[in-house]
């Protein structure tokens, strides 16, 4: 009797533990999971069913004006977003041909200038534009007789703006797709007594097809949502998804309209990350990594082409980055008295002005104290993004079901417009938002993603063999940390870092909705001074934009230098 409570006890502390270590890897990754997942369901997907509440509010659609508005601010995004788009591929595919079918001396050079513009905040992309084709820009001092000659109209500088920002998109996925083609289907076809036209339009097209189209997707999605370019160039009056968001949020107060044309923003931005999830599919299936096929240009066309291709992209792409610091360090204003003389000269004013409050208002906000509130938000996102990013990371190295449900969910603020995010955190937390501690919040939703897109190969790298290996010869759980873990994660963790600090530097439209007036950033200081009158406060909006410039491509620059691998791709 005794004997058999004993086996039936036994069997039971047997069946327990196995329920338990069975059920400690779950719980165990359960756990890692747990702080991203509140963190997104608090200020990420707790303020879109807001947003969703608010549109299927009755008002939103008994209020006439409401449809049209938000038929007409959808048609001129799609516009817009398109002629971008077009002309992004007018300089994008020949630019992709020159870096993929040649060499030339100063390619790797032209090609990193190509690639800057995509990861400089807009705002500053805004700023470089103004700087040379503004009222108070290079352009109209250099030429006297400028009223004579066409000068761009603030449409035509937004598209040409996000041709300059976007076109390393096509470079990059249509130029290597170019790269990676067999010269022997060329050959083949021009034996059998095909023409240049019929070889690509035949041979090469369809097989570039699917690299086009996902080339073609991603840009126009950045067109779709673009805001900072299209606010501080064109202003108002060009009422895109994103402004007209922006303007009912706070200019013309109709929180149920932009929660409407939230809505509509969001389901379109879903569709095309939708299509170019599925087509970039296509396009790592179809290539793969080859040896280079580039080589001199031979023929004198070739050589013209390649000669005066370079140098249009060379002034495209230099030109407006070289302007900023320029205008920022020269004085160009007219006298009083004689508007037609115009003085010149070098001067540091506008730098040092940053430091002085000349108004003496109490409400006044120096511009280094918005570079000081930048800098700490920052820190603060990078400090939130790391410490939620790792143990996502950690459990997406070594993914089992759980993981493929969960790892959709990181990407989806990616697919949400930053002013979105504003609004609704403006909708959720109402007068919470006056503490500055919400800004930090909003900008690690979007840099989160990149975070743990750039740990998570590390941590899948780490060979567990070592660690045993480790372990077995006595090392402590700290030491092989120390000795396996940290050698191989300290790259990848200050890339990480890097990435974090500098979406928080450049982050305009989430900022510029909840920001208060005396906690601004670095963007919001240099849209405050473009929409002010007067040479002073036009220097000062130069002088910071060249700074910010500066910051972001030295994150670039460590970033690349400590890119691990494939690290950051999204």
């Amino acid at each position: 009797m005794h004997n058999d409570f004993t086996n039936h006890g036994d069997k039971k502390t047997r069946r327990f533990n196995f329920l338990r270590i069975s059920a400690s890897p779950w719980l165990a990754r359960l756990l890692l999971w747990i702080p991203v997942l509140l963190f997104l369901l608090s200020f990420f997907f707790f303020p879109l069913f807001k947003i969703l509440a608010l549109t299927f509010n009755l008002e939103t659609f008994t209020d006439l004006n409401n449809p049209l508005i938000a038929r007409n601010s959808l048609l001129f995004t799609f516009y817009q977003a398109t002629l971008s788009t077009l002309l992004t591929f007018a300089l994008g595919l020949p630019a992709a041909i020159l870096f993929s079918k040649f060499e030339f001396r100063g390619k790797s050079l032209l090609r990193a200038l190509t690639a800057v513009p995509f990861m400089l905040p807009t705002v500053v992309v805004a700023a470089a534009f103004n700087s040379l084709f503004g009222s108070n820009g290079l352009f109209s001092f250099l030429f006297p007789l400028s009223s004579f000659i066409p000068h761009p109209s603030p449409f035509i500088l937004i598209l040409i703006a996000h041709t300059f920002y976007n076109t390393s998109i096509v470079i990059r996925i249509v130029g290597n797709a170019i790269s990676r083609l067999d010269p022997k289907l060329e050959s083949s076809a021009r034996s059998l007594g095909a023409d240049t036209f019929h070889v690509w339009k035949d041979v090469i097209f369809p097989i570039l097809r699917p690299s086009l189209l996902a080339a073609a997707l991603l840009v126009f999605m950045f067109d779709f949502t673009s805001f900072g370019v299209i606010l501080l160039l064109g202003g108002s009056q060009f009422a895109t998804l994103e402004v007209e968001i922006y303007i009912r949020a706070l200019q013309l107060p109709n929180l149920n309209l932009a929660a409407l044309l939230s809505v509509i923003q969001l389901i379109f931005t879903l569709i095309f990350s939708i299509l170019y999830s599925r087509t970039i599919n296509q396009v790592q299936t179809q290539t793969a990594p080859r040896f280079s096929t580039a080589r001199p240009p031979k023929t004198l066309k070739e050589k013209i082409f390649v000669i005066t291709f370079a140098l249009f992209l060379s002034s495209f792409f230099f030109l407006p980055l070289i302007s900023l610091p320029i205008r920022s360090l020269t004085r160009l204003e007219a006298d009083r008295g004689q508007r037609d003389q115009v003085q010149y000269g070098f001067t540091t004013d506008y730098y040092e002005e940053l430091f002085i409050n000349r108004r003496g208002s109490l409400f006044y906000v120096p511009p280094v104290q918005a570079a000081a509130n930048s800098l700490g938000f920052a820190g603060i996102t990078v400090i939130l993004s790391l410490a939620l990013g790792y143990p996502a990371a950690y459990a997406l190295a070594k993914p089992t079901r759980l993981e493929k449900i969960l790892d959709p969910f990181l990407m989806l603020p990616l697919g949400a417009s930053a002013v979105m995010m504003g609004l609704g955190f403006i909708l959720s937390f109402g007068r919470l938002i006056a503490s500055p501690f919400f800004i930090p919040i909003a900008h690690t939703l979007i840099a989160l993603p990149f975070v743990i897109r750039t740990l998570q190969p590390a941590l899948a790298s780490i060979p567990e063999r070592l660690r045993q290996a480790a372990s077995t010869l006595g090392a402590s759980p700290f030491r092989v940390w120390q000795t396996v873990d940290f050698p191989i994660l300290a790259h990848a963790t200050l890339s990480a870092a890097t990435f974090a600090f500098t979406v928080s530097l450049g982050e305009f439209g989430a900022t510029l909705l909840i920001t208060r007036p005396e906690y601004p950033t670095i963007p919001i200081a240099i849209s405050r001074f473009l929409s002010q009158p007067g040479g002073l406060n036009y220097g000062q909006a130069m002088a910071m934009a060249t700074v910010l410039m500066l910051l972001t491509t030295l994150s670039i620059l460590l970033i690349e230098k400590l890119r691990f691998n494939n690290a950051g791709e999204l």
